[in-house]
């Protein structure tokens, strides 16, 4: 539609809107001119990138814990393929980040979701993963800030899950990669930092991609126990074998760097947080929860879904707003939970504004 003329507004895109900071930029600029650059090096990573990534754990592990990874997605899908067995099943809650399930089943287990919704602040707790646990839960899968909600774990929650899944054995697989975006009072805390007993079961997930606007570059990373790590390390080097060498020298940058950009960005994200709920709650049948973490908002639109011209599910809802008021959001459906829509407010502030003031002008046109 873009490419057509049309002047579309996006909220689907999972990206921060700034460039990536320039001493990142300038350290890659070098490492093109390095010769050293150009040549294969180690699968798992270049060893001072897996030792900065050690180092900033937030619990003590070894550089050979660390896999460097092609953006935190190859380390999602390298997690499940080490893990699982086939029949194998894995905890997902629900809203869920799309490739978690998928990553699941191409590894052979089976995702099942445990459903969490705006009456909690889209939290999963030890009783509710408890009540969908089997003989065959192998994995928990865990997400805070959230992707897609911005739901965001206090450490007693966390300690409640973690000490649930030691009790039982589980391996818990937990993507970190929001970590420096939260908001207001919300504390980010990572879960085998919280129960040191679960570290030597529990995976964690991260890059530079959020915090550094990186997403481009591919650069993400997975640390772990000795053995899991291990194996997918083996998996990766036939796979794909070392991540760009300028991609990593760009990482190492970020990650051996002060957070001042990070920090700058996450204060634009919070004005538009706050903004963003504002006007989407002052739509008529559209409650949008505050998200404490990440960039997104999560609101349930059960409340325009049949109204006049409105159609009678999120996804159709999603696509007649495409097509009436040329702004893209992305349904519930996506996430596991449809009568949601997300919102992406990793764009700009004028942007922001058009685009939810050209939806509540046709849920006006046509809801009556």
């Amino acid at each position: 539609m873009r490419a057509a003329g049309r002047p579309v507004i996006g909220f689907g895109a999972g990206e921060p809107d700034f460039p990536t900071p320039e001493h990142i930029v300038e350290a890659a600029v070098a490492a093109c001119r390095d010769p050293r650059s150009h040549k294969y090096t180690p699968a798992g990573g270049q060893p001072v990138l897996r030792e900065a990534v050690a180092s900033v754990s937030g619990h003590p592990i070894e550089p050979s814990q660390v896999i460097v990874t092609n953006g935190g997605k190859q380390g999602v899908y390298q997690a499940f393929a080490a893990l699982l067995d086939p029949g194998d099943e894995v905890l997902v809650p629900a809203p869920y980040w799309t490739t978690y399930p998928e990553a699941v089943r191409l590894a052979g287990g089976v995702p099942v979701a445990v459903n969490t919704d705006e009456s909690t602040g889209y939290l999963v707790s030890a009783g509710q993963l408890e009540a969908a646990r089997t003989s065959r839960t192998k994995i928990l899968v865990m997400c805070s800030p959230s992707n897609p909600t911005g739901a965001v774990h206090s450490r007693e929650q966390l300690e409640e899950i973690g000490n649930w899944a030691v009790e039982h054995d589980l391996f818990v697989v937990t993507d970190e990669i929001y970590q420096h975006l939260v908001y207001g009072d919300a504390q980010f805390h990572s879960l085998p930092a919280v129960v040191p007993a679960l570290a030597d079961r529990t995976i964690v997930l991260s890059g530079v991609s959020k915090t550094f606007a990186m997403t481009g570059w591919r650069v993400g990373w997975m640390t772990g126990p000795k053995d899991v790590i291990g194996a997918a390390l083996n998996l990766q080097s036939h796979l794909t074998s070392n991540v760009c060498n300028v991609a990593q020298a760009a990482a190492l940058a970020a990650v051996t760097g002060d957070l001042s950009a990070a920090m700058s960005m996450r204060a634009a994200f919070d004005r538009r947080r706050r903004t963003i709920v504002s006007l989407l709650n002052d739509i008529p049948g559209v409650v949008c929860p505050e998200p404490q973490g990440a960039f997104y908002v999560y609101p349930p639109v059960r409340g325009l879904l049949g109204r006049g011209r409105l159609p009678r599910t999120s996804a159709e809802l999603a696509g007649f707003i495409l097509d009436e008021a040329e702004v893209a959001v992305v349904p519930g459906e996506a996430f596991g939970t449809p009568g949601y829509l997300r919102f992406s407010y990793a764009l700009s502030d004028s942007d922001l504004a058009e685009g939810v003031s050209r939806i509540a002008k046709l849920v006006r046109e046509v809801s009556v």
